[in-house]
């Protein structure tokens, strides 16, 4: 008897950590789900980063008028986050909870440089953009974790978020870089808005089973 319980034991010991490891690394799903929160973050730090810069090549000069009209994207992302994760729950979706702000977040640039010469409309782009990403972010975790298998998501979520993580450099490195090389940030907010509707699309085909 102690013999079958001491077998039954060892069966149900977790995996190693390097079994673990391997099976994370090798899982398609985990990266794909990290492709997606990588194009995510990338609006979202490229926003936070550059927000009041682009404001002020809208043609505004006070800092004090610069930061209120900074603010007004985040207080307004912060109610749509709010809204969208109340929707989400009460309806039990999650794919289009998530896709959708994604692509506002890709639209509100393309506004924001398409009307660079009306700065209400541009500062209203800036902030349907900020509303989408930062909302993409509380509404992609539900995603793997309902998708990936308690095994996968142990060590896969973690990878997922180093993923996303990188962008925290090479975002803001990239709007910088072509704004010292072209003058404008035109040219990078076109490429965050490819990146961010690439990012959609993934989501969709990773999200095309989910029932929650």
């Amino acid at each position: 008897m102690l013999e079958a319980d001491q077998a039954t034991d060892a069966a149900n010991q977790p995996k190693t950590a390097s079994d673990s490891l391997a099976a994370v690394f090798k899982n398609p799903a985990i990266w794909a789900f990290g492709l997606v929160y990588f194009c995510i973050q990338s609006g979202v730090y490229a926003i936070n980063f550059w927000l009041p810069s682009i404001i002020k090549n809208l043609g505004f000069s006070d800092n004090l008028v610069i930061g209120w009209l900074s603010a007004i994207p985040y207080l307004l992302a912060a109610v749509f986050m709010l809204l969208v994760g109340r929707s989400a729950d009460l309806r039990k979706e999650r794919r289009w909870h998530l896709v959708v702000p994604m692509l506002m977040g890709a639209v509100g640039l393309l506004i924001a440089v398409n009307f660079a010469a009306h700065p209400a409309i541009a500062i209203l782009g800036l902030t349907i953009a900020t509303m989408g990403a930062l909302t993409g972010l509380p509404m992609f975790w539900p995603v793997p974790t309902a998708l990936l298998s308690a095994g996968a998501a142990a060590g896969g979520l973690a990878l997922i978020n180093s993923m996303g993580q990188m962008a925290g450099f090479l975002s803001p490195y990239i709007v910088g870089w072509v704004k010292d090389n072209t003058g404008s940030t035109d040219a990078a907010l076109y490429l965050l808005a490819a990146v961010i509707v690439a990012g959609s699309l993934l989501a969709l085909r990773m999200t095309r089973t989910l029932n929650r």
